[in-house]
């Protein structure tokens, strides 16, 4: 079994930002355990910031993109060194791997990214992952490292995708307030979830329990099992992995897209809008290309090559796909019928998106 296993900040540090040893061996050890049982793991982990504002002596998370890089810089050796000393105990070899959002977005990146992963799980290695935070200002904006986990789990075909938190999973309402609030332990249909309680980003961490249902939204769409549990309970991989009761589990869910287009749908961000007509939506529905004269709108600043939101006139998200035109070209051959538009931009593309480069959202 591929397990990736995400570690947060709540988990590694305490609020002052000093690592919390105890729950940190015990999971390493989880992992050396599972590893020797002959599971391959992968390690997402937190806690660069979080690390560096220990020695920094801050009390809360900056919020300024430098003071994050620059924290980060100073906590992500410390972090991997402890990582280093632990694993090595049980002699288990470990390799650090820094991504950002251009090593997913961009598809040559992904896929090196992918063939160094796979390569170290078959040299038994564990990859000890995180992201570039001294460099990636897009990741620190607006990214978390529950997303990260997710991308990694779809990246190397995991089985199971475990998000460690401070918390026991999923809740009807908040704990700490409502009485009757329950645990939700598992979920079969993320649409269906109504009254659940999401909570906030706590003083460490860039994340929260919003971003690991999206983070579960991802992976199992990609058919990865994916489970949120608290870091600190007894034997909590083990049990994971074992399928017992524990956390919030959310069953798999494939769309049953290929690798390529659930990168597209997941790993390429959308840099701008292409509005469509009634047309339109019926072609792209009946798995048809859109081409220029079923466009009537553009919005963001794009190039070829970027990824764009298809919209119908109500603004409905029905697509996303790679664009043939920048934005400036588009503009000039929205509405235009193939001939007209061979007249204006002879060496232009026929389709504005190509089927094979979309993926439907609706």
């Amino acid at each position: 079994m591929t397990v990736v296993v995400k570690i947060g900040s709540s988990t590694l540090t305490s609020e002052r930002g000093t690592f919390r040893l105890n729950p940190v061996a015990g999971l390493v050890a989880e992992i050396c355990d599972l590893h020797a049982q002959g599971h391959r793991l992968l390690l997402v982990s937190s806690g660069a910031v979080s690390s560096g504002m220990g020695v920094l002596r801050f009390k809360q998370r900056p919020t300024e993109v430098v003071d994050l890089q620059a924290a980060a810089a100073v906590g992500q050796g410390r972090l991997f060194h402890i990582y280093t000393e632990l694993f090595s105990h049980e002699n288990v070899v470990t390799a650090q791997v820094l991504l950002t959002a251009f090593d997913v977005a961009a598809r040559t990146q992904y896929l090196n990214a992918r063939n160094t992963l796979k390569r170290l799980l078959d040299w038994r290695v564990v990859p000890i992952i995180n992201e570039n935070d001294t460099t990636a200002t897009d990741e620190l904006c607006f990214g978390d490292n529950d997303a990260l986990a997710a991308q990694v789990a779809l990246l190397v075909k995991a089985d199971l995708l475990v998000l460690l938190t401070d918390t026991d999973g999923l809740y009807t309402a908040d704990p700490r307030e409502d009485p009757q609030a329950r645990l939700i332990t598992r979920v079969e249909d993320l649409s269906r979830l109504e009254c659940v309680h999401i909570g906030a980003t706590g003083a460490l961490g860039s994340g929260g329990m919003g971003s690991k249902v999206n983070s579960a939204r991802i992976a199992t769409s990609g058919g990865v099992e994916t489970i949120i549990a608290r870091g600190t309970y007894p034997g909590v991989l083990q049990a994971c992995v074992a399928g017992e009761e524990v956390g919030t589990r959310f069953a798999p869910r494939p769309l049953g897209l290929p690798d390529y287009k659930l990168w597209l749908l997941y790993g390429k961000p959308a840099q701008g809008r292409v509005i469509v007509d009634a047309g339109a939506v019926k072609a792209l529905r009946g798995r048809g290309s859109l081409l220029p004269v079923g466009v009537i709108g553009v919005e963001g600043d794009f190039a070829a090559g970027d990824a764009v939101m298809i919209v119908d006139e109500d603004g409905v998200d029905l697509a996303k796909g790679l664009v043939s035109y920048a934005r400036k070209d588009l503009d000039r051959v929205k509405g235009l019928h193939s001939s007209r538009v061979a007249e204006l931009l002879p060496e232009a593309a026929p389709e504005v998106v190509h089927r094979d480069h979309m993926v439907l959202v609706c």
